[in-house]
């Protein structure tokens, strides 16, 4: 993981303990879901995505967009919320987003969407939470 500070800071026991398993491999260990197997992909309530370790806001539902990539996608994130890396793994070049917050994997931002932005945030469903807008 990352060996910057971030204003929320956990040892790596306390982040498997508080995520289990499956969301720590995704959001500390930078996994990734496997396509169309999220519970946000299909998903087009009206409401905010929230980071799945520290429920810091991430995405509102109006950015959010069906890309036909098998993962959630959203073509803006709230400003200030996420942090961009390069990502070499692979064997191709992508830029990796983090939560500003704490640091955990969301997944990769893309060049390639279909909207005035441009932008394809693919994010992995486990390491969202979502509010419904009421």
């Amino acid at each position: 993981m990352n060996k910057k500070q971030y204003p929320i800071e956990k040892t790596e026991e306390q982040w498997l303990k508080e995520l289990g398993e499956e969301k720590y491999h995704i959001l500390r260990q930078k996994g990734t879901e496997r396509p169309n197997t999220g519970e946000f992909n299909l998903h087009f309530n009206s409401g905010n995505y929230y980071c799945a370790a520290c429920n810091v806001l991430l995405f509102d539902s109006n950015t959010k967009f069906d890309s036909g990539c098998g993962w959630p996608s959203f073509d803006q994130a709230v400003e200030g919320s996420i942090e961009y890396q390069k990502d070499n793994s692979h064997g191709m070049l992508r830029t990796e987003i983090l939560c500003a917050q704490c640091g955990s994997h969301m997944g990769h931002v893309f060049n390639d969407g279909p909207t005035k932005t441009g932008q394809r945030y693919c994010v992995n469903s486990l390491s969202l939470k979502f509010s419904e807008k009421t």
